[in-house]
């Protein structure tokens, strides 16, 4: 039988998963059937139009409907609606798939990952963390895995946007610390973070972050409501952040997110340099990994399209690349062979759980609480 999936939001990430799903089939024949039952949403109208541009066969009003009715549910919804559906979603034994930031806050992070573990193995609590499935980062996972670089001394990672550059750009829930938790830090951030634990964090590398320093900075301080007639909204987040990280066996690490550097639409740039060599990786080259090691006069661009690749053989020739979109395949694919998988001897779990999400969100909420004492501080 199908997987009956539920899906809470329909806007830029509804969109994104929903055309994942679709596109399984095609290209993952291995991959679960899913059925796209029930979409979520408040405006009733602006719903039943998404749910026939979307594939969904009903709509609902009320996640608390659904939640216990589907087999999986997507919480693809705004940060401040992240905890209690999924918790309530967990509690019915509903294996859940949730955006990140995990939560706003790190309260929230923190009752989620509980439902989640309270839930037990066999229902898979995802966090969807899409950058871990670009088959670039991947084979970079690997080399990192086989000691290529060597020991792990400096880590890099900055994300760099500039859609709130104008400050005539209008105001939106991202823009609240009540709705969103906070601003370039954990819309940006947490993926940084989130990679970097994904790359380095185990033991055998550089381990997980112990402490940290950072100096977050809003730069336009209220945005007109789009719409009105000069009404203006507070911002209540960062524009920008930067950190220091120290990471238990000894590496340093360098952070920075904006949504506010002019020229700059989705920048992200990762760096890691060992005793043995380096590799750097940038989204916005995201089928290419640079690789540098031992005796090297410079940087090898490596073009991670071979069939031998990570998820490259599912798709096509070698030399035609992938994009964003694919890398939601990806982790859609993951994520529902984990399901299905359920209690049998062949279970597949699931990462980044709900543990990753709240692992990332400690970084970030440690990051916050040193820009508010002006000093390092260790993770809680």
């Amino acid at each position: 039988m199908p997987l009956e999936v539920g899906v809470l939001g329909y806007r830029f990430m509804g969109k994104a998963h929903a055309n994942a799903l679709a596109r399984l089939p095609m290209f993952f024949p291995d991959a679960p059937a899913v059925e796209r039952s029930v979409l979520v949403g408040r405006d009733e109208d602006a719903l039943s139009d998404a749910a026939d541009r979307l594939g969904f066969d009903a709509t609902a009003t009320d996640w608390a409907d659904v939640v216990d009715d589907v087999d999986v549910f997507y919480n693809l919804g705004p940060n401040h609606v992240h905890a209690e559906p999924s918790i309530a979603a967990l509690e019915a034994g509903t294996p859940v798939f949730c955006e990140k930031p995990l939560a706003p806050t790190l309260e929230g992070a923190e009752a989620m990952a509980a439902a989640a573990r309270d839930a037990g193995d066999d229902v898979p609590a995802g966090c969807a963390f899409n950058y871990r499935f670009v088959p670039a980062i991947q084979y970079a996972k690997e080399l990192l895995e086989a000691g290529e670089l060597g020991e792990i001394r400096h880590v890099r990672g900055r994300y760099l946007q500039d859609w709130l550059v104008d400050p005539d750009a209008p105001w939106s829930w991202r823009n609240d610390e009540e709705l969103a938790g906070s601003g370039a830090l954990g819309d940006l951030g947490a993926h940084t973070v989130d990679l970097l634990r994904f790359l380095v964090g185990s033991d055998d590398l550089a381990g997980e972050v112990e402490r940290v320093s950072g100096h977050l900075r809003t730069f336009v301080d209220e945005r007109p409501v789009e719409g009105s007639d000069g009404e203006t909204r507070p911002v209540t987040v960062d524009d920008a952040y930067s950190a220091q990280l120290a990471f238990e066996h000894g590496a340093m690490g360098t952070l920075e997110a904006s949504r506010v550097a002019a020229g700059h639409k989705n920048d992200h740039t990762i760096e890691i340099h060992g005793s043995e060599g380096s590799l750097r990786f940038s989204l916005e080259r995201l089928n290419e990994l640079e690789v540098h090691r031992d005796g090297d006069r410079g940087y090898e661009t490596i073009l991670v399209t071979d069939e031998d690749d990570p998820y490259v053989d599912h798709w096509w020739p070698p030399g035609h690349v992938l994009g964003w979109e694919h890398t939601f395949v990806h982790e859609n694919y993951e994520f529902l062979s984990a399901v299905a998988s359920g209690a049998s001897e062949t279970h597949r779990p699931f990462e980044p759980s709900f543990e990753d999400g709240l692992a990332a969100q400690r970084v970030l909420e440690a990051i916050e609480r040193s820009d508010d004492r002006g000093a390092w501080v260790g993770l809680e």
